[in-house]
């Protein structure tokens, strides 16, 4: 198989980037026991400055035009700063079910504004196949477990969505700049606005133990340099921005699969019968032109 054209693809970077998400709802929660949620959230993002402002040096890499540093602006706070403090808050509230709920809207939130603003038509196939996606993300993480609505709800309402924002304005600066330097400088503006939080973080950090520490590498290295990078790079080489919002209906699944693995969480019947609804709605989403070859594509 040609690693090139592998590459030369937004699956790859949009997988990477699930597989890195994935870890991070249960690695925020085990946060929780020492850290605040400020704190959780800017000294991710430092760690991760840490590490961009070193690929910088080593890249060379050109700063972005000024003309566009309010889209930038833009991106640190719809997919870092105040989407962390809006996740954060959330998760101490509600339960992981509730959780994958909430932000498993994001997907469907980002096809309907690239609809409503970008003009990116769906084929029927693949609302249906959001639809799928969606009934599967309900089987598997509230049939059985449980679903809460209080003030943790709307906190994560609002990440979702400002995640899905996020996303379109992937899509507009990953036109002029490479994902690299999109997320780059997303991350480092993003971390300046969470940086009011410093002397409240600096303080838990002191008496932190050392597995919280390596919950906090872990989730700056590879939840946010390394994902956010891939998940820039998707959208660079798609053609719609929700072919790359659609991977997100792999979280809670891939979430699932880590649980067993991880703590031996033994995945019940709504598992699979979720995760095959997932499966089936991603492949109708990617491939459901193909069983209507009388379509017409729609084309920019």
């Amino acid at each position: 198989m040609n690693f090139k054209k592998i590459t030369d693809s937004y699956h790859f970077y949009a997988i990477i980037t699930i597989l890195c998400w994935a870890v991070a709802p249960v690695l925020t929660r085990l946060c929780h026991r020492h850290f605040s949620a400020m704190p959780i959230g800017f000294l991710r993002y430092l760690i991760s400055s840490f590490l961009i402002i070193l690929l910088l040096i080593i890249k060379k890499t050109k700063f972005p035009s000024i003309k566009d540093l309010p889209w930038l602006i833009a991106s640190a706070a719809t997919g870092f700063s105040l989407y962390m403090v809006m996740f954060n808050y959330g998760t101490q509230y509600v339960e992981s079910a509730t959780t994958s709920v909430m932000m498993a809207t994001s997907p469907l939130i980002t096809a309907l504004l690239s609809f409503f603003l970008f003009k990116e038509a769906l084929s029927k196939n693949q609302w249906l196949a959001i639809l799928i996606e969606f009934i599967g993300i309900i089987i598997l993480t509230v049939v059985g477990n449980g679903f809460s609505l209080n003030i943790g709800t709307l906190w994560l309402f609002g990440a979702s969505f400002l995640l899905s924002v996020y996303n379109l304005i992937q899509r507009i600066l990953t036109k002029k700049y490479s994902g690299f330097q999109v997320t780059a400088f997303s991350i480092l503006i993003g971390t300046l606005m969470l940086s009011f939080s410093a002397p409240q973080s600096f303080r838990e950090l002191k008496t932190a133990p050392p597995n919280q520490i390596f919950y906090l590498l872990i989730l700056g290295i590879f939840t946010s340099t390394i994902a956010y990078i891939a998940w820039s790079t998707a959208f660079q080489k798609a053609e719609k921005t929700s072919q790359v919002s659609n991977y997100m209906f792999f979280n809670p699944l891939l979430s699932g699969i880590l649980a067993f693995f991880i703590a031996g969480e033994i995945p019940d019947s709504t598992t699979y019968i979720g995760g095959i609804l997932i499966l089936l709605g991603m492949w109708l989403f990617n491939h459901g032109q193909a069983i209507q070859p009388k379509a017409k594509i729609h084309s920019h």
